[in-house]
Order: C-alpha cells, then sequence, then structure tokens
C-alpha cells in the first residue's frame, strides 16, 4: 500500500477529486493548508504572500493502483503555471478499520538475487 499526499489548487480540487473517481480512487481526504514551492509566494505590487492555499489529499491505494491515481491527480491539477502542486509516495505498513478491526498489512517487498 501507498499513501499518495498531493497539494494543489484550490481552484483544481473538483476536477482532481473528479479524475480520481473516474480512476475509481473514491476514498480520501482533504484539508485546506498554506505553503510555497520553489517560486517562494506571490508578489502583488509591493505586497508579497509568501504562503499560498493548497488542497492536500491524503489517498492510500494498494501499490496496483498508484500510477492510475498519479495520473488522475495530474490530469485535474495541471495548469501548466508555477504553483500547479506536487505529489508525495510513501509506504503504508497497515491499514486499520476503526468501525470493524480490520487490519490490511503491507505485504513485504520479493527480493531477488
Amino acid at each position: 500500500m501507498k499513501l499518495i499526499r498531493a497539494m494543489v489548487r484550490p481552484e483544481r480540487e473538483e476536477q482532481v477529486v473528479a479524475a480520481l473517481e473516474n480512476a475509481g480512487v473514491v476514498s480520501l481526504t482533504k484539508m485546506d493548508v498554506l505553503g510555497r514551492g520553489q517560486q517562494r509566494g506571490v508578489q502583488v505590487g509591493a505586497t508579497l504572500y509568501d504562503e499560498l492555499p493548497k488542497v492536500q489529499l491524503l489517498i492510500v491505494v494498494e501499490d496496483a493502483h498508484v500510477d492510475a491515481a498519479v495520473a488522475a491527480i495530474e490530469a485535474g491539477a495541471k495548469t501548466g503555471q508555477h504553483g500547479d502542486g506536487k505529489i508525495f509516495i510513501s509506504s503504508v505498513e497497515a491499514a486499520y478499520t476503526i468501525r470493524t478491526g480490520h487490519r490490511t498489512v503491507e505485504a513485504p517487498a520479493c527480493h531477488t538475487a
């Protein structure tokens, strides 16, 4: 399993969520965040906005669905301008469903010599 953490423009949130749903990814967590990337914010006249609003999406998917989820996020989020966002992927060792107590455990990686 992988945790996909995506930072996207707030105005692209609906497109990203729709693209994820079309890819079969319906479970996610969204939160409003502030941040900046390499552009270090935006200057409008004399005012510098060094932290910009973004939406952070947290999505856990099976390894086989990572590429489809990332492609959906990219398709929904991309404007071609600075500040389109970033996607981070991390391994998930286990996941628990609180209601049922069901535990999903990451399968160990196979190593070949």
